[in-house]
């Protein structure tokens, strides 16, 4: 009994043990289905076959199995049907459909999150735009899939790494571990040697200037000399190595087997390869230079085998390189009379200085730009010798075209010498920043441009490479650019490397070339791709790991993957899992990438955007928020046709759809942004992102101030300017033609019309004032920017309009314009605003060259080393890496490094933004800057007349300023920097910086804003009453078309100024009190006709409620001296008869904050309102004037105390200067004095005569002082011509004169030889002369009857700019 009931506890054991299995089994089958969805047992094999004409309906709860390739009309999938593609077999599937639509509870599968599809499935997309329109739906169009309401499709392809970074540099040729490569220009001259051992390795090269020195030449002969016998040895000239060669050089070089070195002529090139010890086996070849006539170089390769048997080759090039550029197109004459003559005599004639002597090459066409050899007519000259010729009497139809010429002409010609050690290997390994081991043998990757163009992006195959470890891979080929992959001078510019390959492909299949109406004029190539397109109402979609190639269409809608009105798209609308796209690759798109239009919370995750027409990233309407792109890659979007935005020149001037009458398109305005990342709402996070390479710019953050299109209505006015910005974190932009980043501008939100012949979403402007819920009356809430990159952007790395925005730990280099920051506008519109850029780096000229080939339009010398480099945007192009605008700005704690001029190119590491019309803030502040590699003449530029930067005439031009609040930039804590000849600004005290071209000053300062009406189109004229001899003189910020004008000078406060008019004075004024303190004031006096009669009020305007209130009354009083005894309610204005002046003392009343423009009850204002008896008079009053109201100059605070050497970072330092030559009286007494004054210290004179100051010029300290008495002037001149025969070279002389000259013969001969030019002499004078071989600008001469003066600041060490 026992027995059995063991018996039958054990059967029960074991029959709970297979429930428990079974139980177990079901379970994980169960799993297993959810997970793979081609595992459902309810599914059922499908194979249809290849039929054109079938059009697949599954319906009604049928659940089909796709295992085989196919060819179908049309798949329509709803009522609960449901297709997958199997992921069983190993053979490709290929799906070719017109489309695929997906609703009412249909749903597309291909493998799931958990489970992804591993085989080689492709969806292609076929159809002709031409074909019967019923073949194209209504909302979908045609070649696409759609997602309707009820739909449901799951992509889920393979796992792959999306994109990383470059670890290790790829350089042209592919030269890795073994491979070198040596390229160097201007700054490095002489014989460049390098040796070489038989691995092919580099162990040692030097340069010797045998131009400069017989001393380099002697160590040239022993540094060969000690070079081991069997190592191989190239030496090559690189610009000039003839000058100083001695026989001992020559000797050694021919010992060696050279033919050519004794013989070596003035900047010939010569390149020579051998191997010590073998004469024998010398490779050599020597040209003559050509001068400016043209290129010459030297080749020399030579291959070498390695002793395990491998092949190298070792080139060698010298060279004289001339690049070439075409001149502007010439149309002197045109077809009237007896035909077209165009010259080459004639054209230089007519255009002196604008046509090469000898040009290379020559182009015709017609002025509408049809080239001549196109036009079938008969030409009687077409020659390069002596131009074009059209007669009318040799054509069909008895008249030419009006034709345009152009020519081929050479730059000046620039040394060039290239060593490279080749492998002979066509594949490179490289390191990645990550694990890349699922990119596999065959797929294709693309390494992106680190470089100005976009175009020098390259794609490789992947070969095999088992040695290669995790994160390596091999590809196939040689490098054509150079690809960085290191962090250079603290930036980060590692190239991205992208995937091109995946095993899901979705496709449009596409034409041979354009046809019908596709946009054929402006594109060659089919655009009419396939699309993916999800509606409202969709049950879920998730696409991820997917290839999407040749999608998208230049119609409206139909992108690769587009999201439309599909609102909340995530948790927040009932979406679990939330959608997402994630792991795309989509290249040679036709229109966009991803676009988002009404839909919000979409998450977009290492997707890559990659030759694209057209926006890539693209929301669309406004509303678009919580969206987030995270670890995006776009690069090579070029410009599309859809919308103004996304036009280039050519576009958008033709392309006249939704224009009104008369309409004259303006493409810089209205068009050129196609961008990477378009952002239509701040509300969206972008993260990790990387903008590498548009036709205009990156990110571009724009507004639409209403939304448009089929969001209209879904907010208020006004409502996505105030939005706070989104995370924006670890984003990157480079190689990008206009700018990196852009928050500016908005979009037209109204149709063409005949007051605005704009067309619909058009480029407008726009301004950005984030707030606490997007709404104007809570506080301000700043748009951070954090850990952003931008480098070789041509024009900007980044232009931010609005406020508050602030960028912290960011990094720009080799931008042309690092970084701008403008203002929020008009007042601005949200006052108080700042912009901020803290603890952030700037690089000027970085380390990474790039490569010379034809995609880098601009090359020349630059940087530290003057080496060759491509450059922004041309060679004189003035690079800076903060572009001050208007302000307010607060920049701190940040690094300049490697800004440096040239003689031609005025690099700075901070600037303003050149041809200004609008104003400048005093309250531009900068703190704790460091500067790094930036000569302290580098530091700062104010501009100069030429090219770049115009006249310099416009009104923003002329107010420059900038607060140096710890003395970082000037070495004077506390001053303010001002343009030299801005003296509204300046005092008695202020300090010239030549260099800068601009003062050191102290003072409180602020704006006031003059608008003028009745005329609106007058020039003013605003004198300071200390200096009735230097105006400044204003046209006005706004355009002549304008019905009020605005002028908007800076002043320094407490002080009286008078202002004049080149016609009859407006008769309405408003004078606006910008960025006044509580009770700061100054006194105004206004021309005005004798006889006026005045009513003057003083309000409050809040621009934000958008209500004026009145506050006051002026009455008139006749006595000067009232205008200081009025109060808030009510003030005095004095009208002087004689003068024709109104006086009012302007001052503010009311508190302010610190960055507001206005007070915090808004701005206060003087309104004045005029008649005039006499309407024919010209209101400038300047000869009444003056001398009446002059004021005795006044320094009302001290200048600042310059910083010691011991408290400066930098041994690049000022050395400050004045000299002073005057008349002293007091009562009957008369006395000369004179003085030269160095860091402080005075030189005073103690007889009449001439004293000199010697400052060396690499230390900055005095090294001498000699005084030359007036009796050994007359008799004995030698004296003062030996001594400064006997000045060191690199001196600073400072030389004053006491007493009445006798002679001027000595003085002229002495200031010749130390710089001076135009030389009048007077009684008093002063002179900063520079004994040396070059003219610095801080070489001034200043002479007077009365008084001679001159203070400034000169850089120290002196050093000679380079030229280009």
């Amino acid at each position: 009994m026992a027995r059995g009931r063991r018996r039958n506890i054990t059967m029960m054991m074991i029959t709970d043990l297979f429930w428990n299995i079974g139980w177990l089994l079901t379970l994980n089958l169960t799993m297993l289905f959810a997970a793979c969805p081609d595992q459902d047992p309810d599914l059922q094999i499908w194979n249809p076959g290849h039929n054109k004409e079938h059009h697949a309906h599954i319906g009604r709860n049928r659940k089909l199995l796709l295992s085989s390739s196919a060819t179908v009309n049309s798949i329509h999938i709803f009522d609960g049907g449901k297709l997958v593609i199997s992921d069983s077999g190993k053979d490709p599937i290929v799906l070719r459909t017109r489309n695929i639509l997906i609703e009412d509870g249909g749903e597309f599968h291909v493998g799931s999150e958990d489970c992804p599809f591993q085989r080689d499935v492709t969806i292609i997309l076929y159809g002709r735009s031409d074909e019967e329109t019923e073949n194209i739906h209504s909302y979908f169009g045609l070649k696409y899939i759609g997602v309707s309401r009820g739909g449901t499709l799951e992509i889920h392809g393979a796992h792959k790494l999306s994109w990383t970074f470059l670890n290790s540099t790829l350089h042209p040729g592919g030269m890795r571990e073994g491979g070198y490569y040596f390229e160097r220009s201007w700054g490095h001259r002489g014989i460049i040697v390098h040796v070489i051992n038989q691995l092919g390795d580099v162990i040692h090269s030097d340069r010797f200037d045998t131009y400069k020195s017989t001393d380099e030449s002697k160590r040239l002969a022993e540094y060969l000399d000690r070079v081991k016998k069997g190592l191989i040895i190239s030496v090559a000239v690189n610009d000039e190595g003839s000058t100083k060669l001695d026989e001992f050089a020559r000797n050694a070089l021919s010992k060696l087997g050279s033919k050519y070195f004794r013989r070596l002529g003035f900047r010939h090139p010569w390149s020579f390869v051998t191997v010590k010890g073998s004469p024998e086996s010398s490779a050599e070849d020597h040209v003559v230079y050509q001068g400016a006539r043209g290129s010459a170089a030297a080749k020399v390769f030579k291959l070498f085998q390695s002793p395990n048997g491998d092949h190298f080759t070792v080139g060698s090039v010298s060279e004289w390189v001339q690049d070439v550029e075409w001149t502007a197109w010439f149309n002197r004459d045109d077809e009237r009379g007896s035909g077209d003559w165009e010259k080459l005599t004639d054209l230089k004639s007519a255009f002196p200085g604008k046509i090469c002597e000898s040009p290379i090459d020559m182009q015709v066409a017609t002025v509408d730009g049809i080239p001549a050899h196109l036009t079938a007519q008969v030409f009687h000259k077409h020659d390069l010798d002596y131009g074009f010729v059209c007669r009318n009497k040799d054509q069909v139809n008895g008249i030419c075209h009006n034709y345009k010429v152009r020519f081929l002409c050479g730059k000046p010609v620039w040394p060039k010498v290239t060593v490279t050690i080749d492998r002979h290997i066509n594949s490179s390994i490289v390191d990645l920043a990550e694990d890349a081991s699922t990119w596999k043998a065959g797929d294709v990757v693309f390494v992106a441009s680190t470089d100005y163009s976009m175009y020098q992006t390259e794609e490789f195959q992947l070969l095999h490479c088992p040695e290669c470890k995790e994160n390596q891979v091999k590809l196939q080929g040689k490098a054509k650019y150079l690809h960085m992959g290191r962090e250079v001078d603290g930036v980060d510019m590692r190239a991205e490397v992208g995937i091109l390959s995946r095993n899901i492909v979705i496709m449009g299949e596409m034409e041979a070339q354009c046809y019908g109406n596709n946009a054929c004029t402006y594109f060659e190539f089919d655009t009419v791709g396939g699309h993916i397109k999800m509606g409202v109402g969709f049950k879920a979609v998730h696409i991820e790991g997917a290839l999407l190639k040749h999608m998208g269409q230049q119609s409206m809608g139909h992108y690769p993957i587009h999201f439309h009105m599909t609102g909340d798209v995530d948790g927040k609308g009932g979406y679990t899992p939330p959608t997402y796209v994630k792991e795309v690759s989509i290249h040679d798109s036709f229109s966009r990438c991803v676009t988002i239009h009404g839909s919000n919370g979409l998450l977009v995750k290492d997707v890559i955007g990659y030759k694209t027409l057209g926006h890539c990233f693209f929301t669309e309407d406004g509303p678009e928020e919580r969206n987030t792109f995270d670890h995006c890659l776009g690069l090579l979007v070029k410009a599309g046709t859809l919308l103004p935005s996304d036009r280039d020149s050519k576009m958008c001037r033709m392309i006249t759809d939704g224009v009104y009458p008369g309409y004259v398109p303006r493409p810089q305005q209205d068009c050129n942004a196609v961008s990477t990342f378009w952002i239509a709402n701040p509300n969206n996070s972008l993260i990790n992102c990387a903008a590498a390479g548009s036709e205009e710019t990156g990110f571009w953050f724009i507004f639409h101030h209403v939304p448009t299109g089929p969001s209209e209505g879904m907010y208020s006015p006004g409502y996505s300017e105030h939005m706070p910005l989104g995370r924006f974190s670890n984003n990157r932009a480079h190689s990008n033609h206009r700018a990196g980043m852009i928050i500016d501008n908005g979009v037209k939100t109204t149709e063409a019309n005949a007051r605005d012949k704009r067309p619909f979403l058009s480029l407008v402007g726009a301004r950005y004032s984030p707030h606490v819920g997007a709404d104007p009356y809570k506080p301000r809430e700043p748009a951070l920017i954090k850990n952003y990159i931008a480098y070789k952007n041509q024009d900007h790395g980044a232009w931010l309009r609005g406020g508050d925005v602030w960028l912290e730990d960011c990094q720009f280099s080799d931008n042309g314009i690092g970084l701008t920051l403008a203002s929020g506008g008009t007042f601005p519109d949200d006052d108080g605003a700042k912009q901020e850029v803290k603890n952030s780096l700037f690089v000027g000229e970085s380390e990474n060259r790039g490569t010379e080939m034809p995609d880098n339009l601009f090359w020349g010398p630059g940087g530290l080393d003057h080496s060759g480099r491509a450059l922004p945007k041309g060679e004189t192009f003035p690079m800076r890496g903060i572009q001050i605008y208007d302000g307010p700005i607060n920049v701190e704690n940040c690094t300049f490094r490697k800004f440096v001029a040239l003689d031609g190119r005025h690099t700075s590491a901070i600037g303003f933004r050149f041809n200004n019309s609008w104003q400048t803030c005093p309250n531009n502040n900068m703190t704790n800057i460091t500067f790094q590699d930036v000569p302290i003449a580098s530091r700062v530029f104010f501009g100069e007349p030429g090219r770049w930067f115009n006249h310099l005439d416009l009104d923003g031009d002329k107010t420059t300023i900038l607060h140096d609040v710890d003395g970082s930039v000037s070495e004077y804590p506390g001053a303010y920097i001002v343009k030299h000849d801005n003296w509204l600004l300046r005092h008695s005290d202020c300090i010239d910086v030549p260099d800068w071209r601009s003062a050191i000053c102290s003072g409180h300062y602020a704006q006031v804003y003059i608008q003028a009406k009745h005329p609106s189109t007058l020039k003013m004229k605003i004198i300071k009453d200390e200096y009735p001899d230097k105006p400044l003189f204003l046209k006005g910020a706004l355009g002549r078309h304008s019905h009020y004008q605005q002028y908007q000078p800076v002043v320094m406060l407490q002080k009286g100024y008078t202002v004049h008019w080149d016609g009859l004075a407006p008769q309405e004024l408003t004078i606006w009190l910008i960025n006044f303190n509580q009770n700061d004031w100054i006194q105004v006096g206004l021309c005005y006709p004798k006889g006026s009669m005045f009513s003057i009020i003083s309000d409050i305007h809040n621009r934000l409620s958008k209500r004026t209130f009145k506050t006051g009354t002026f009455q008139r009083t006749y006595k000067m001296n009232n205008l200081d005894h009025g109060h808030p309610g009510r003030s005095y204005y004095f009208f002087d008869e004689d003068t024709g002046l109104l006086f009012l003392k302007v001052k503010a009343h009311k508190k302010r904050h610190t960055f507001a423009f206005c007070s915090l009850q808004g701005c206060e204002r003087i309104k004045i309102k005029a008649s005039f008896a006499d309407k024919s008079s010209v209101s400038d009053c300047v000869l009444t004037a003056y001398p009446k109201y002059s004021q005795m100059p006044t320094v009302d605070v001290p200048m600042p105390k310059k910083l010691q050497i011991a408290q400066l970072s930098n041994s690049d330092h000022f050395v400050e200067v004045k000299l002073e030559s005057y008349k002293m009286r007091f009562f009957h007494i008369r006395e000369d004095m004179a003085y030269s004054e160095v860091n402080g210290k005075k030189y005073h004179h103690d007889d009449e005569g001439m004293q000199i100051v010697v400052i060396d010029g690499k230390t900055g300290k005095v090294v001498d002082n000699r005084s030359f008495r007036r009796a050994i002037l007359r008799g004995i001149p030698m004296h003062v011509e030996n001594y400064v025969a006997n000045m060191k070279n690199n001196s600073i002389a400072l030389v004053t004169s006491k007493g009445r000259l006798i002679s001027g013969r000595p003085w002229m001969k002495v200031l010749a030889e130390l710089g001076a030019t135009d030389i009048k002499l007077k009684d008093k004078l002063v002179f900063v002369g520079y004994k040396g071989s070059f003219k610095p600008e801080w070489v001034k001469l200043a002479v007077g009857e009365d008084t001679a003066l001159l203070h400034e600041v000169l850089p120290i060490p002196i050093t000679k700019k380079l030229k280009l």
